[in-house]
This record gives structure tokens, sequence and C-alpha cells, in this order.
């Protein structure tokens, strides 16, 4: 059996020790949903941070009802939190890649108004791909790292942050919109909601332009 990967600090500590004053834990939820938007969540830490609480895990490895206990902890923890969205008329005219620097980047701007020192933060980012820069006025210090949302404490920290807060928006929405059940498939691409969109075609919510895909 493969032994089970635990999300740990040694990465940002490193980061910390060379002289990023903060190091800001990135990642992203909803990407591959047919509705809603696509969400950002931000987790930035510090030296003074106490250890990673434990139980935090990349989101999708955790229940619904694990993530949302956790949530308040990861948020009480890190130095400051914040979770960016694009919506999907925006992902209709901008594209995927774009928003997420999009949404990144709004998320970014909560957490410089909190205070923190985000231009000469270490931004540790999951995933080989850097979808930030295109979309910041002035280039940051950006780190990529393959399954970082697995190992690092701030990037698992963060995944949990916007999976929740996402969640809730689709939650919400899906008292507007009862029919899509977006309160169970937080506007990703299941059956039952693809036969809601048939029947009663896309709302303002729906990423229109994606829709051809799932015909």
């Amino acid at each position: 059996m493969m032994a089970v990967v635990l999300p740990h600090l040694d990465i940002e500590l490193e980061m910390l020790a060379a002289g990023a004053p903060v190091v800001i834990g990135i990642d992203e939820v909803g990407r591959g949903a047919i509705a809603g938007p696509v969400a950002v969540g931000v987790a930035a830490v510090a030296s003074s941070c106490a250890p990673l609480p434990d139980g935090v895990r990349d989101s999708k490895l955790l229940s619904e009802k694990r993530r949302e206990i956790l949530e308040p902890v990861v948020r009480d923890w890190a130095v400051a939190t914040a979770v960016g969205y694009a919506e999907a008329h925006e992902i209709d005219e901008l594209g995927i890649m774009m928003c997420l620097g999009l949404a990144g980047k709004r998320a970014l701007a909560s957490l410089h108004a909190q205070g923190v020192d985000v231009r000469r933060g270490t931004l540790l980012l999951d995933g080989n791909h850097d979808y930030l820069s295109g979309s910041l006025s002035r280039p940051l210090n950006i780190v990529t790292r393959i399954k970082a949302d697995r190992d690092c404490g701030s990037v698992a920290a963060a995944s949990v942050i916007a999976k929740v807060a996402r969640d809730r928006v689709m939650i919400a929405r899906h008292a507007e919109h009862p029919d899509y059940g977006w309160a169970g498939n937080k506007g990703y691409g299941s059956a039952a909601h693809l036969e809601a969109i048939g029947a009663g075609g896309p709302t303002s919510h729906h990423r229109r332009t994606w829709l051809h895909a799932t015909a």
C-alpha cells in the first residue's frame, strides 16, 4: 500500500529562511465545472505561524464535512487568507487560464488590503504552469510546484479555503436555480445537471462556451 503523503511546511520554512517575509500558498478550485465561478484561494504564512494544524490536506482528499470543520481552523492559523473569483461570463469572454490569473490577482489584492507584503513575498503556486503572471501589473516572485496541494501546508490550506468558499457560493445559487442540483454537484457536469440544462436551458451562471463539449 502506498504511504499517505502528509502536507508539511518544509518548503515554506526554506523560503522564509532565504529571506521571504511571507510565503503565500495558492490553489484553484472549480476549473472543470460547467457552472459557477472559478476560485483561487491564498493562504499567507510567516515564521511566526504555529505548526500546520492536524488534518489539513488537499481539499480533494477531505469530505465536505471535514473541510467545513477545518476552514475556520485554517483561517485562524494563517497570517491571512482570501479567495478571488472569476465568473462564468468572464470565463466565456476571456478563457479559463486568463480567468485563473484574474481570480488569483483578486485574491492577492485582498491579502494586500489585509496588510500582507505580497510584493516582497514568495508565491507558492500548485502545478507546473504560472497562470498568475500574465494578469499582474508588476512581476512577483512566483514558484510553481507540482503536487504542492498535496505536499505544502500553505497550498493545502489555500485549497481548503477556496473549496469551502466556492461550495458556499454554489449552495447559495442552488436556492435561485434548484433544478440544476448545485447544492450537490457544485456546478460540475453530473448526469442530472446536464439533463436539467437540456430541459431548462442554461442560466446566467453557466459557462456557455463549455456546454457544447458536454452535448
